[in-house]
């Protein structure tokens, strides 16, 4: 599991209005009832094969990440992505996990960004088959972190164009300075015994 589904699942326990659904939900995943997962730019749909015989549809609609959350994200990650390929892999450093994931104001949706709807008679909103999707796109955001960004509606280009600029001017920044990791000739012909 990468950072980015296990994020995901956590935020998601936030939602659940039972526990017990958590639990059954997870099962569900295991047991590979979740035929049929799309992720696309606000909206996840799904089929679930439950106890009936027709599986139960799925539908979770999520509010598209507001740009004045998005640019306020960007501002406190200023100079703290190293590595978008890390990013990416799911590693990167706990400050940036502490900005994505802050309640309110991070990268995951809050509990008034996101809509459940499933096709069964269970009263609770969050179900045992909403919530086995919710595992599955875990799931699917381990193998694949970039759906995150499809889903929220955010443009992973601009955070890797910020990230290049910030490169970008570190580098241009420190060109002109003499660096203490140079050796001098003499040093490197003992080095290698030359």
């Amino acid at each position: 599991n990468t950072w980015w589904g296990k994020a995901w699942n956590k935020n998601l326990e936030n939602y659940a209005d039972y526990s017990n659904r958590i639990s059954r939900g997870r099962s569900y995943v295991k047991m590979g009832a979740v035929l049929d997962l799309n992720i696309e730019t606000g909206v996840v749909k799904a089929l679930v094969q439950g106890s009936e015989r027709k599986p139960y549809e799925i539908e979770i609609v999520i509010v598209p990440l507001s740009s004045d959350k998005w640019d306020s994200i960007l501002k406190l990650c200023h100079h703290k992505i190293d590595s978008l390929a890390e990013l990416m892999d799911g590693k990167f450093p706990k400050e940036l996990e502490e900005i994505f994931t802050l309640k309110g104001k991070g990268l995951f949706p809050t509990d008034k960004e996101i809509k459940f709807s499933c096709s069964c008679y269970d009263w609770a909103d969050m179900c045992k088959h909403v919530t086995a999707v919710l595992y599955g796109i875990g799931a699917r955001l381990d193998d694949d972190p970039a759906l995150f960004f499809k889903l929220r509606n955010i443009d992973f280009e601009v955070l890797l164009k910020k990230t290049i600029e910030q490169k970008m001017h570190s580098l241009l920044e420190n060109s002109g300075k003499k660096s203490d990791r140079v050796l001098d000739d003499k040093d490197v012909f003992g080095l290698f015994g030359v």
